[in-house]
């Protein structure tokens, strides 16, 4: 897969991420199925996605032959690393929302 593909594929799977934790931050109480797994799995989607982001973006980066605008997915790259990270700060903050509140 040539670099530029692969970031933009790291790009929207950090968007994925960003939305989720998003989510999952608003909304840990409202009812309804995306809801119930928004608050369940949110945090840990984002966490996940914003890792693979972050991974993915840096090694394009770390590769990319010559500068921004050159058509190497050095821009792709970098929008990937900085989605990755809100994803994963996303998914951090929500990541105590998401745990079960059970009342014995």
């Amino acid at each position: 897969m040539s670099a530029p593909r692969r970031t933009l594929w790291a790009a929207l799977v950090g968007l994925l991420g960003a939305v989720n934790g998003g989510l999952a931050l608003a909304h840990p109480t409202r009812q309804g199925h995306i809801h119930t797994w928004v608050r369940r799995n949110g945090a840990a989607t984002a966490l996940m996605a914003g890792l693979i982001a972050v991974v993915v973006g840096g090694s394009a980066a770390a590769t990319a032959d010559g500068g921004l605008g050159t058509g190497n997915g050095l821009g792709g790259a970098y929008v990937a690393m900085l989605v990755g990270l809100i994803a994963i700060t996303l998914g951090w903050l929500a990541r105590p929302c998401s745990r079960s509140r059970r009342t014995e």
